[in-house]
């Protein structure tokens, strides 16, 4: 489809969890966790005036560690609108005045970056939406709602209004992240397919992804010979990057994104501490631009509105890295050979982009590929043109190519190395 083709040429995007839960500072499921009522919740809500958002940080942030995209949680579970709504008061506008989905489109889209919004479906503050019973509402043990009437129908045309908000008042938004679909709450229960011809008579070139019909959990229909209306155009697998990438049961790819954290929250936590480092996650991009998907790295900025000195540090030692080697992510995707022992193999056209992470002995064997086949070997990050080994120590290995690096065993970049060979005409998968 012709909306997707930026999306798989991006591969690397930044999402951004930010709402009134930042104020409790620990994580965007507090609510949930500790069963925190409307009332209760209302001091982090009276006390969110943040003082230090600046959208155009982010956004540069963003652009420098190469993502092309941003993903800005308009609403989450517990309900908070981050935008100017006619439909509530139960905004920012109503609170401090600030309507910060603009605010974010406005800057991300003058730093030449592609707009995504999120937007739960799910929502703890309305009161039509199921309390009692409900598996992970925070009233879901209060006995006061044992027997309470709630319209449902009512909540859904609040929900679909608010959307269509979303879908009016910003100009073009690229992606709509909504969040997500459990037990019987899926797909025509949340008057799906209205929903999706609703959103896409507003904005014909946006891509949805799969939660209408899933979670993190599950894939939906968007796998089956015949996806549904509710599909959405990519999967969002969470937390993890799938073995084998995801296909359909015929074997033919399927669009994914891999959603991950830098610590252990997608919410601001004050505690957690636990960040992963840059070279993780350039290793694990690789792998996930290597298996046909995009990463959609989070970050939870606190309280005021700031990036954590710890996330902005990853940001830019990713920065670093991407500004020599982004061609081998961007536009790039599953290569069709065999993964390399050292590494990971990204393709774009006929390029071949080989991710050496682990140094060789005797040489790199660039596996899967003829000598033939080559027209031109570099080491990306220098432009140097490598020669093929051609020495006693590779001649027991005719089949394979090899080049060498030179007489340093260190590799020339820790992180990722990358060789880039340029065949004579496109490799056929």
């Amino acid at each position: 489809m012709d909306r997707m083709k930026w999306f798989e040429e991006a591969r690397f995007g930044m999402f951004i969890h930010w709402g009134v839960y930042a104020e409790a500072g620990r994580g965007e499921w507090v609510r949930n966790i500790e069963r925190i009522s409307n009332e209760d919740y209302q001091q982090y809500v009276d006390a969110f005036h943040p003082e230090h958002f600046d959208p155009v940080y982010w956004a540069k942030l963003a652009k420098e560690a190469g993502m092309k995209y941003a993903v800005f949680t308009a609403k989450h579970h517990d309900g908070f609108c981050m935008f100017d709504s006619a439909l509530t008061e139960y905004t920012s506008m109503h609170t401090n005045g600030r309507d910060y989905v603009r605010e974010y489109i406005e800057a991300f889209r003058d730093a030449g970056l592609k707009i995504g919004l999120y937007y739960s479906l799910i929502d703890w503050h309305h009161p039509d939406y199921p309390h009692y019973g409900d598996r992970i509402h925070p009233e879901r043990d209060n006995p006061l709602f044992k027997d309470y009437e709630y319209d449902f129908d009512r909540y859904l045309t609040y929900m679909h209004g608010q959307i269509r908000e979303l879908c009016s008042n910003y100009g073009k938004i690229d992606i709509l992240w909504t969040d997500y679909s459990y037990d019987d709450m899926t797909a025509e229960k949340w008057k799906g397919s209205e929903l999706v011809d609703m959103i896409r008579s507003l904005q014909p070139d946006i891509i949805l992804n799969n939660r209408l019909e899933a979670s993190g959990e599950g894939f939906g229909s968007l796998i089956s010979d015949h996806p549904s209306v509710t599909s959405g155009d990519f999967v969002s697998p969470e937390q993890i990057i799938p073995p084998n990438g995801i296909r359909r049961k015929d074997g033919s790819h399927v669009p994914w994104e891999a959603c991950i954290t830098m610590n252990n929250h997608w919410g601001y936590c004050r505690d957690d501490h636990y960040f992963k480092p840059a070279v993780m996650i350039i290793r694990k991009l690789t792998e996930v631009v290597s298996k046909g998907g995009n990463m959609l790295l989070n970050v939870g900025p606190d309280e005021e509105g700031r990036i954590s000195e710890e996330s902005v540090r990853v940001l830019k030692d990713i920065a670093g890295w991407m500004k020599k080697n982004h061609v081998s992510v961007h536009g790039c995707g599953y290569s069709g050979l065999e993964k390399p022992e050292y590494g990971r193999i990204t393709k774009n056209g006929n390029k071949l982009y080989y991710h050496v992470m682990e140094p060789m002995i005797g040489g790199i064997p660039l596996t899967g590929i003829k000598r033939s086949q080559i027209e031109e070997i570099r080491l990306l990050n220098t432009d140097e043109i490598l020669e093929i080994s051609d020495t006693w120590i590779t001649g027991n290995y005719p089949d394979t190519v090899f080049v060498d690096l030179g007489p340093e065993p260190i590799l020339p970049d820790p992180i990722d190395t990358v060789i880039e060979v340029k065949c004579k005409e496109e490799l056929s998968i």
